[in-house]
Order: structure tokens, then sequence, then C-alpha cells
């Protein structure tokens, strides 16, 4: 396993892979950082609980003003009756698994059985924040 790195910028790279970077979208991209903060694992139904945290890294990554649309997003990717927080999750596999096998992708994506806690399972001492407040 590679340490993933995430950057002041909120890159996203592998620096045991030659730096490899792994791009996704800005929202899919703070639903992953919020995975990745919180090792317990996060139950879908319980994700309105974290639309704070969630709001908070995603507005670190846009140049945006417009709050009603970032309002908008959040609550849509947090709405455990909404279909929207899978299409994101699917959006995060895909940009390991494009990267590289299945067999070890899957200790970056975040996935849990039905009802569970969904988590990523890559081990945090392999988890470096470059000068950001986890």
């Amino acid at each position: 396993l590679s340490r993933i790195r995430i950057d002041d910028s909120y890159r996203i790279t592998l620096p045991d892979y030659n730096n490899m970077e792994i791009e996704m979208a800005p929202i899919t991209k703070a639903l992953y950082l919020l995975f990745l903060r919180h090792e317990e694992g996060i139950v879908f139904k319980e994700l309105p609980d974290y639309r704070s945290e969630l709001t908070a890294l995603y507005w670190d990554m846009i140049d945006s003003d417009n709050e009603k649309d970032v309002t908008t997003k959040i609550e849509r990717i947090t709405d455990p009756f909404n279909n929207d927080i899978n299409v994101h999750c699917s959006r995060i596999k895909a940009a390991f698994t494009l990267k590289f096998e299945n067999m070890l992708a899957v200790n970056y994506y975040i996935h849990g059985k039905r009802g569970e806690a969904k988590r990523i399972s890559l081990p945090r001492n392999l988890v470096e924040w470059t000068d950001i407040a986890v």
C-alpha cells in the first residue's frame, strides 16, 4: 500500500506510486476527505450530522460564492433518501480502480455493508495531511 497525501490545495497523491494523482470533482473529493477523516466510518443515514463538516471542506475547495448552490449539493449528498451519496461513492471507487487493480484499490475507497458504517480501510498511519487542519 502507498501512503496517501492530501496537500494544502486538496490534491490527492500517492507518493509511493510515483506521486500518482487521484482526481475527483470538488464535491466528490470533499466527501472522500470527510470519510478519510472518520476512520470509524459513517452510516449513510447519519450523513445529515456531517453537513457542516462537509460544507466546510467543500467551500475550501471551490471558488464560488453561490451559497444556494453549495447548500443544495450538500443537502442532496447527505440526504439518506437520495441516491447522490451512492453516485459519489461510485465515482470515488472509479477514481482509484482506474489507476490500479481493485484488490489494491479497495483499501482506498469507501465501502461497507448495507446499513452499517461505510469506511475507508486504509490504515491512517498511511494518511498524510500537508498543512491542513484535520
